[in-house]
């Protein structure tokens, strides 16, 4: 009989789970994990910690300060696109990290130029060398919510506060400020973020980890 495995799925926010949630349900709410969002559901025969704190290495860092017994983590959630082939909701195993979000079509095509990296996101460098520390195995396993050749709607990086975390008062306050030019962005970006929850839930729906 196959032993139970426990894995860690790390992302940014809990909105990058909706579409693993969708699929295996709400699961149990972990008090003793410290982080904004943790949940434990099964799924496959085995025991998946759900766990978001926020973007960036030091919200990686603090969710998962205290280690826990599993048997692999793994990054999950959002990623933009630097290669121009890649849409929206495409899966992607490899990733840039930087602690800032790329928000032109201009800054992802010179970080493609430099590096030829597929993708970047924020926490997958954090997650690996956790994992490392940990002593276990690691994979990415993130969706593609903004193409290459889209600018954000909004400078995102001018709304964090002292940690780091985005501020959501005041992105909507600076979208108000710019209707035209900054609401209808959001809104396709909110689309496009749903769009790559479901692709998540699909890829982990149909694979064994």
């Amino acid at each position: 009989m196959a032993t139970r495995k426990t894995w860690l799925l790390a992302a940014a926010e809990r909105r990058e789970f909706d579409g693993i949630l969708k699929r295996f349900g709400d699961g149990e709410k972990r008090a003793d994990i410290r982080a904004e969002f943790a949940r434990e559901i099964s799924a496959h025969g085995d025991r998946w910690l759900l766990i978001a704190n926020g973007p960036g290495a030091a919200s990686v860092d603090e969710g998962l300060k205290i280690r826990m017994e599993v048997d692999g983590m793994i990054s999950t959630g959002f990623c933009g696109a630097l290669d121009p082939a890649l849409r929206v909701g495409d899966i992607v195993h490899e990733v840039l990290t930087l602690d800032r979000v790329a928000v032109t079509a201009a800054e992802k095509r010179e970080l493609r130029e430099k590096t030829q990296a597929r993708a970047v996101d924020m926490e997958s460098a954090a997650i690996g060398r956790k994992a490392a520390e940990w002593g276990v195995s690691f994979r990415v396993i993130r969706a593609v919510s903004d193409t290459a050749g889209e600018d954000m709607p909004l400078d995102f990086n001018s709304y964090r506060d002292a940690e780091g975390r985005f501020s959501r008062t005041r992105i909507a306050l600076a979208a108000l400020a710019r209707p035209f030019a900054a609401v209808p962005g959001l809104l396709r970006l909110d689309r496009n973020c749903r769009v790559a929850a479901e692709a998540i839930g699909e890829f982990f729906a149909h694979s064994r980890l």
